[in-house]
């Protein structure tokens, strides 16, 4: 008899471990300042900002989102600096235990610019499933599944254009995920750009993990981009990360819990090919931080 199975990782967290690994915590390109509150009332609050180095510029947006857990209701509400305004609402098993309804738009009132998204998803032991309609854009349905058994992973993706009758693009991936360790596979952009990824967690303080990108469209034949990383814990308030890739830049990242609610993260970027570059140096090198506060 064989045991029960888990409900696998959508399509878009096939490889999450090792992507979390060397894509977050590396605040590279300014600073940023996170702040987030919740009310007894089910309604929480986060208001966002963010200032880029290279353009000076400031962005931010301003979030409500109310909770109604008995209905499995949630509506949030989102303002940015941009004056783009962007609802979405989520119903989650109420018309059948797995199913969930989610519906994302935007309106930009300066231009009429709008978008629609509509998704369902369906999960239960061995299978998740998601359908999306971009209604204003072709109208393009998107469909994704992945399929699991005893640790091993399949997926597949692909897109419809209901105006031009044509399929216009599809993936595939295929993986395997232990709670120690994770492979995954993709084959990407009408499989011509294939990835690799790998993450291990060493013991309960060290996580390692890398990703090979091949794109046989690149103008570089046989050209295989490479990046590999680290993150050490160092006490149960703070850990580091490092990485470094076949270009030879190398990013680091420190994370510091102060207090309860409270999360300060420094990043630094170097190009090891151009650290005795005195004439441009300063450009090809980054820093950045951000602070989280939370009520």
């Amino acid at each position: 008899m064989s045991l029960p199975q888990p409900v696998p990782p959508s399509w878009k967290d096939l490889g999450k471990s090792s992507n979390d690994l060397l894509g977050k915590d590396f605040p590279l390109n300014g600073v940023a300042l996170e702040v987030k509150t919740a009310t007894p009332s089910n309604v929480s609050f986060k208001v966002g900002g963010n200032r880029d180095t290279k353009s000076t510029l400031i962005g931010g947006d301003i979030e409500a989102k109310f909770f109604n857990k008995p209905h499995g209701l949630v509506f949030t509400q989102t303002w940015t600096t941009s004056n783009v305004l962007k609802t979405q609402v989520e119903i989650d098993n109420q018309i059948a235990k797995g199913v969930k309804l989610d519906l994302q738009t935007s309106l930009t009132p300066d231009t009429g610019s709008k978008t629609a998204l509509f998704t369902t998803t369906y999960k239960q032991p061995g299978l998740h499933t998601r359908a999306f309609l971009d209604i204003f854009k072709g109208p393009t349905f998107t469909a994704d599944t992945v399929v699991g058994r005893d640790g091993f992973l399949v997926g597949a993706e692909a897109s419809y254009n209901v105006t031009d009758a044509k399929i216009t693009k599809y993936a595939a991936a295929i993986g395997y995920s232990a709670p120690e360790y994770a492979v995954t596979l993709h084959g990407l952009g009408n499989l011509t750009t294939f990835a690799a990824s790998y993450y291990h967690r060493v013991n309960s303080d060290v996580e390692a993990g890398a990703k090979a990108v091949y794109d046989t469209r690149s103008s570089t034949a046989g050209a295989v981009a490479l990046e590999v990383g680290t993150k050490v814990y160092l006490d149960s308030a703070a850990f580091l990360k490092a990485k470094i890739n076949n270009s030879g830049i190398l990013a680091l990242g420190y994370t510091q819990n102060l207090r309860p609610g409270v999360r300060a993260n420094f990043g630094l970027a170097l190009d090891t090919q151009r650290l005795n570059d005195t004439t441009s140096s300063v450009a090809a090198h980054k820093v950045g931080a951000s602070f989280t506060f939370e009520g």
